[in-house]
């Protein structure tokens, strides 16, 4: 496995990394699975978790009503923004689309609710090494000062093995976070040449020279997969990501 992942990596221009957990054998495969890498939508995975602490604690419950303004909306990706105003969401409606359409506008929103102090405690609390949230998305001054949104492919899977584990927040929050990210809208990457009737709860995330999938894939034997990519040339680094994920799941086969 490890020779053809390689391979694949060897067709990428940039910086690759990836971090695979067979979650029966406990077998682990890391490249460059501990490196910084600016975030894009993947941030919003950490997001969710605080949200879903917010919840958990008491402070927040899925079924508030939050308004949303013209002044508030950014861009694709996403649904919120082509939306008539004015509009009212319940909170789940924002986790659930910041997640499954990569919703920028629902994810700002949610950042701006919980606060980015907050988030970065919950991130801290949960033993990221590597992530942090530094400034809303499509914040063009921030980004001018330096500020970025930052993960792991490492800190990536140890989200997710929480959420397989039970332990991303709790139990219930664990099963509700797998139940969204298995309705996932985006699937060409992760998802393009796994069999269909194999779930993956996945969470992409892609820029302009950036492309990242992070996921759990219930094959026969379940495995933890993030892939990331800075500094590269997106139809590649998109179509090794959709090759490693098939070598990963015809690995998981045997």
């Amino acid at each position: 496995m490890l020779d053809q992942i390689n391979r694949l990596m060897e067709t990428v221009p940039g910086t690759f990394g990836l971090y695979y957990h067979n979650l029966i054998t406990g077998e682990k495969l890391a490249i460059n699975a501990d490196r910084p890498f600016l975030a894009a939508s993947v941030i919003k995975l950490p997001v969710l978790m605080a949200v879903m602490q917010e919840i958990h604690e008491g402070r927040l419950h899925p079924t508030d009503t939050l308004g949303l303004v013209r002044e508030e909306k950014v861009p694709s990706c996403g649904a919120l923004f082509y939306m008539d105003d004015p509009q009212k969401v319940t909170l789940k409606d924002l986790y659930t689309l910041m997640i499954i359409l990569s919703d920028n506008t629902a994810a700002n929103r949610l950042m701006g609710l919980v606060g980015m102090e907050r988030i970065n405690q919950v991130i801290a609390g949960a033993g990221l090494r590597h992530t942090r949230l530094n400034r809303f998305l499509f914040d063009a001054e921030a980004q001018r000062q330096g500020k970025e949104n930052t993960f792991s492919p490492a800190d990536a899977g140890l989200l997710l093995e929480g959420v397989y584990q039970g332990t991303f927040v709790s139990p219930a929050m664990s099963r509700e976070a797998n139940e969204i990210l298995l309705l996932q809208q985006l699937k060409n990457k992760l998802r393009a040449l796994i069999p269909r009737r194999v779930p993956i709860a996945h969470k992409t995330g892609e820029d302009s020279d950036m492309t990242h999938d992070v996921g759990i894939v219930y094959a026969r034997q379940p495995f933890i997969l993030c892939l990331a990519s800075n500094d590269t040339e997106v139809i590649a680094a998109e179509e090794a990501i959709r090759h490693i994920a098939l070598v990963c799941y015809q690995h998981a086969l045997r």
